[in-house]
């Protein structure tokens, strides 16, 4: 038995796993209250980044673009950063934070933002907008190299390397969540409640299950302040939840602030959750209360009735983001299923060094295959050509169509999910998480144990 990691051996990319940088950048943006980022490149670099957000949200929401034409990648653009920065402040009074977005077209003409930023800073905010507190933010995102996953990460660092200053000490933990969905954020603020933890949540989107109300149809926004991340320099801790989202940031908080930082994993399982909590305590001090530990039984309750009748020895598939998939992978293997195939879609070098994946690679006890570089070709070509059964397949909606083409159950999991109903609601991360995320999985096999008709009498009631 091995765990084996290689690159993926094709130079082209069929049906990538997602998009660029930029996107990240965006998804990150929107976390921040008071914040329209700019993209600097074509409408597009916003127009489908935004329609992939709101598809997955069922929100709207606000992002600028410099909108570039033909002429710009021969005299270069950064005149429409000037003008993009004068329109967002004339046109949003209360706008506070505005990160400008690169793109692969403004990197490869070389745009100087840097530049442009201080230009504007000395002169357009002094002179026109001298009664507002304005913070323009660079976030350099070329678009051919990373992923969105990378860009989530620049962005990220970018904003607490601009913001963040060293006051007085606020008696918080950062807590840097990834690229969650708002379902998450609201349990992981449950357990901070309950610690009795104060936290900077870096991102607040739990305001994006935005309401509808008689008077007026909200535009959602996130709920970080400017003030927040001007804090986490003064924070007794950082806790990133995601080694590639969040990761930079806290190691620059640390190295720059002395602010202590602990990253991973992420809390997804009983495992890792708990990994999380005795992280809170040690940061904190403050003791893991018995309502926490109730929680946690009952979650080992709701697993222990699946686990080994239904849940054993199934062979899944896992694609998405880098620390999803791993936290994903040891949930699986923590409720004794086989993660045969990780598919990891972009190009950081460093997975190789990744400590939870050379723990697969010196513990797992079954063949498992972990592709880097990947895309969902290498997913559907193993089931096709290769022989690879499978049982589950966990990941977004992209990969719907190998899982509707091979007859293979499929649980919607991560980014971007647009043919389910709500997911975004509901955590993966925390007890709350795991209960769903196992129940999820058992409801998926049932259903596909009865429409193959394939020992659905093992649900019946004798």
């Amino acid at each position: 038995m091995s765990c084996e990691m290689k690159e993926k051996e094709r130079a082209g990319v069929i049906n990538p796993i997602f998009t660029c940088q930029p996107a990240g950048a965006q998804y990150a943006s929107i976390g921040i209250e008071d914040c329209i980022a700019i993209v600097h490149g074509g409408q597009g670099c916003v127009m489908f980044v935004r329609l992939l957000i709101a598809q997955h949200l069922k929100e709207n929401f606000d992002i600028a673009s410099s909108s570039l034409h033909e002429d710009a990648a021969v005299f270069g653009a950064v005149h429409r950063v000037e003008e993009a920065v004068d329109v967002v402040l004339m046109r949003y009074p209360h706008v506070r934070v505005i990160p400008v977005i690169t793109t692969c077209s403004t990197e490869v003409i070389g745009d100087d933002v840097d530049g442009v930023i201080r230009k504007l800073n000395e002169g357009l905010l002094k002179e026109k907008y001298a009664d507002r507190d304005v913070r323009l933010i660079p976030v350099h995102c070329p678009s051919f190299k990373g992923s969105q996953v990378t860009g989530y990460d620049v962005a990220l660092e970018a904003f607490v390397q601009t913001l963040a200053k060293k006051d007085k000490p606020n008696g918080k933990i950062n807590l840097m969540t990834g690229w969650t969905n708002p379902g998450d954020v609201t349990a992981l603020k449950h357990l901070l409640s309950v610690m009795e933890v104060e936290a900077t949540v870096l991102f607040e989107i739990e305001s994006f299950d935005s309401p509808l109300m008689p008077d007026a149809n909200s535009v959602s926004h996130g709920s970080t302040t400017v003030e927040d991340l001007i804090g986490t320099a003064d924070a007794i801790g950082t806790i990133a939840l995601n080694k590639y989202e969040g990761g930079k940031a806290a190691e620059y908080l640390e190295s720059e602030f002395g602010v202590p930082a602990i990253i991973g994993p992420s809390p997804i399982g009983i495992r890792n959750t708990d990994i999380f909590l005795q992280n809170l305590k040690k940061m904190t001090g403050k003791p893991i209360p018995q309502a926490l530990v109730r929680e946690r039984g009952i979650a080992i309750d709701a697993l222990t009735d699946l686990v080994h009748m239904f849940l054993a020895d199934k062979k899944v598939a896992i694609y998405g983001h880098p620390d999803l998939v791993i936290g994903l992978a040891e949930f699986c293997i923590d409720l004794e299923m086989k993660p045969v195939l990780l598919l990891l879609g972009d190009d950081n070098k460093t997975y190789v060094e990744d400590p939870r994946i050379k723990a697969f690679q010196e513990k797992t006890d079954f063949d498992m295959e972990i592709i880097c570089n990947s895309d969902l070709w290498e997913l559907e070509d193993r089931i096709k050509n290769k022989g690879l059964e499978l049982d589950l397949i966990l990941g977004h909606s992209k990969g719907r169509f190998v899982s509707i083409d091979n007859n293979i159950p499929m649980v919607r999991v991560g980014f971007p999910t647009y043919d389910r109903a709500g997911l975004f609601r509901h955590p993966v991360v925390g007890y709350a998480g795991a209960i769903w995320l196992a129940e999820e999985i058992a409801n998926t096999l049932f259903t596909d144990m009865e429409y193959k008709k394939n020992k659905e009498w093992i649900l019946n009631v004798w």
